[in-house]
């Protein structure tokens, strides 16, 4: 829309029936009520959505980076994962041969004094003698993150730091999961290893396996120490460590920001265990790695705080760094004790935002980053209000970072949304998990809370236990509704993010998730899929609605106008949610956009829905539910002022019929359906839509001055009495 031209009232609508999808304790609504949509597409009436309203929250759970974003292929790849005692466990390597040919044990003996531990190999049998060792030899093997994902024709780079008193000659394979079949294989030769020695090999796999291994192994007599072996694949993301098709899956939802590295990740159970930056920076063999206690698995850390501020650069997202602020689950740090943790992060958004030639900021450019990263935001720990030294804390923090950098937005664990803060912050961070009802009915949450002072920040939200199955669409249905209800509040809400991201299914510690992996392959859940819908959101402009209809406690809307990158077009998308349990028909109302004769268009519809409400995708059948184009050609009509352009009528298991605006269209439509309707129109046309529910829909209309339509002078409320009484 322009400012320059005039702005004509129009009346536009069409009859939808939603479908109504679950039978909960919900009011029954009359199966023939008529529910009324008024949207003012004015400039008046329009508020600008944050850039940022929509992202996503990485948190380090369900083995989400350790074997799984982060390529790594090597489980405990330092042998620290048994802890800093020895003798220790080496769990998930495992020996080849036994105890008559070779004595495998751990020593504190490598070189980098952050990570000690080392693994020693003494091998008992020789390639001559009495002694001799099997044809294949005897060794050590990694079976990664339950298995390693080898495909024909790619390239792994292998590297270990070696020593040994004699010379050594080592065998290392690729091979499938019993040791058997070989689909990679080098030697590694040298003369004089006696001080710990870097080695680097190129592996070029001549076949595929999922479950693949690697291994060492070797037919002569003699002692061998490892440390820090590390095997990638060489076509990452840009060559910076991240899975491909996983990271493909974040880029297509187009996050504003990214929340990382938890959640509980960052408190810990224990404080010796919370995440600390500086443990996980520099080069990635000298970092020492540490065990999540919180979801109990170890972490080499090579995903770590350079890698993360890598992954928001990549993606397009701002930086949203969690810390923690001295308080576990079980201990915490008085506040008297605190300025050492506070010059931590003080330290560490120096790292991320510091000169080269700072103290910390020298490291990251050393790492490859010579500009600063955009770090504009930082939370106070997570979900730590109410313990006894949080709010202490908090302020200690708060004081000193806005000192040092006073543009950098500061998020409190505190929920302002039902009472003022106690203490300053930029935003206020909530998180809710609940039932899909529950979640459905908070989309109003936000409605009433104060627009001065600080927003919140989702930061996560998920529909669980009986209604979320392993990611149902039932529950992407009733997160649909909760998130139109953000989007309608985004002068009160800054940011949201569903939780948990990721999950590796041999891991699933959290249910449900986004996306579901192993070593090769992925899918969304239909709550990954609903997040499409949201992803023109951020930086659009949102437009007055309002919903008319005795059923408005199960209907929820909202409109906004997008431009489109591709085209640098103006689009207007209506999104509407029917959470009741019966069907409603929706008229939608139009006001305030300039349009002319509009030519013939064409329609596309995109439906996301299943026969089942608690219908899940899985390895077997990735696609069951997730949307689906296609496209109705031949949608001819002629637009004028007042008049009925389209009538929709979606019925349970019945077709649905367009009328007068398409009269040669049908489109079949079943129940439990989200559905985009889009209408394409000429280069001269602009556009409108409409989008999302428990059945969702997007329409889009021409927008252009036309020189014969009049202004409609009545009231909103008598359009919407025309329409209602026929007239």
């Amino acid at each position: 829309m322009g400012s320059s031209c005039a702005i004509y009232s129009i009346l536009l609508f069409f009859f939808i029936v939603l479908n109504a999808v679950y039978q909960s304790s919900a009011i029954e609504i009359e199966a023939s009520q008529t529910a009324l949509l008024f949207v003012n597409a004015s400039e008046a009436s329009a508020k600008k959505i944050p850039e940022s309203l929509f992202g996503i929250f990485f948190e380090e759970i369900n083995h989400a980076g350790a074997g799984g974003l982060w390529a790594e292929l090597v489980s405990n790849r330092g042998f620290e994962a048994g802890g800093p005692n020895t003798p220790s466990n080496i769990d998930p390597w495992s020996i080849i041969g036994d105890e008559s040919s070779l004595v495998v044990s751990t020593e504190r003996s490598s070189s980098f004094p952050r990570n000690k531990i080392a693994l020693r190999m003494e091998v008992l049998c020789d390639n001559e003698g009495t002694s001799i060792c099997p044809a294949g030899g005897v060794g050590i093997y990694n079976p990664g993150f339950w298995g390693m994902n080898i495909e024909l024709g790619k390239t792994y780079k292998l590297v270990l730091y070696v020593r040994s008193e004699g010379s050594i000659d080592l065998s290392v394979s690729l091979t499938g999961s019993n040791g058997l079949q070989t689909l990679a294989t080098a030697k590694i030769k040298a003369s004089d290893v006696s001080n710990w020695t870097k080695m680097e090999v190129l592996l070029h796999a001549q076949g595929t396996d999922a479950k693949s291994r690697l291994q060492f192994t070797t037919t002569r007599k003699g002692v061998v120490w490892f440390d820090q072996v590390s095997l990638m694949p060489t076509d990452t993301y840009k060559g910076h460590g991240f899975r491909n098709d996983l990271f493909k899956m974040l880029k297509d939802l187009r996050p504003g920001f990214i929340r990382f590295p938890g959640g509980c990740f960052v408190e810990g159970e224990w404080l010796r265990n919370a995440f600390r930056w500086k443990e996980t920076v520099g080069p990635w063999e000298e970092r020492p790695g540490h065990f999540g206690d919180v979801w109990h698995y170890w972490t080499d850390d090579g995903l770590g705080h350079f890698e993360f501020l890598q992954l928001a650069e990549d993606l397009g997202a701002a930086p949203v760094w969690v810390f923690n602020n001295g308080v576990s689950h079980n201990d915490q740090v008085d506040t008297s004790s605190i300025l050492p943790f506070v010059q931590e992060i003080l330290d560490g958004i120096e790292f991320a935002r510091g000169d080269p030639q700072s103290k910390w900021g020298s490291l990251r450019a050393a790492m490859g980053h010579l500009e600063p990263f955009d770090l504009r935001y930082v939370a106070v720990g997570n979900e730590d209000c109410g313990k006894k030294n949080y709010i202490g804390n908090y302020l200690k923090f708060y004081n000193a970072i806005k000192n040092a950098y006073p543009d950098i937005k500061i998020i409190s664990n505190c929920d302002g949304s039902s009472q003022p803060l106690n203490h300053p912050a930029d935003m206020y961070d909530y998180h809710i998990y609940t039932s899909a009802n529950s979640m459905f009915s908070s989309a109003r949450k936000f409605d009433k809370v104060s627009r001065n002072g600080p927003k919140a920040f989702v930061s996560e939200y998920a529909v669980t236990g009986n209604d979320a199955g392993r990611g149902s669409l039932l529950a992407a249905l009733a997160e649909a509704g909760f998130v139109i209800g953000l989007e309608k509040n985004c002068d009160a809400v800054e940011m949201a993010s569903y939780a948990p991201l990721f999950v590796n299914t041999n891991d699933q510690t959290w249910n449900p998730d986004a996306i579901v992996f192993d070593s090769s392959q992925m899918y969304g859940t239909p709550s990954y899929w609903m997040q499409h819908f949201f992803r023109e959101s951020n930086g659009a402009t949102l437009l007055n609605s309002t919903l008319q209809s005795n059923s408005s406690s199960y209907l929820i809307a909202s409109a906004i106008i997008w431009k489109d990158s591709e085209d640098s077009k103006e689009y207007l998308r209506i999104k509407v949610v029917n959470f009741g349990s019966n069907n409603v028909t929706l008229k939608i109302f139009i006001d305030g956009l300039e349009l002319d004769s509009v030519p013939p268009f064409g329609l596309k519809k995109t439906e996301l829905t299943s026969s089942n409400l608690m219908d899940e995708n899985s390895f077997q059948a990735p696609k069951k539910v997730m949307p689906v184009t296609s496209s109705i050609e031949d949608a001819g009509g002629k637009m004028d002022i007042g008049h009925v352009i389209g009538v929709l009528v979606i019925k349970r298991g019945r077709e649905v019929d367009v009328v007068d605006f398409v009269p040669q269209v049908t489109v079949v439509s079943s129940v439990n359906t989200i559905v985009l309707l889009t209408v394409i129109a000429p280069p001269q046309a602009k556009f409108l839509g409409s989008a999302l529910d428990r059945t969702l829909y997007i329409v889009y209309l021409g927008d252009k001055p036309h020189n014969d339509h009049e202004r409609i002078t009545e009231s909103h409320h008598d359009m919407l009495a025309d329409v209602i009484g026929g007239r």
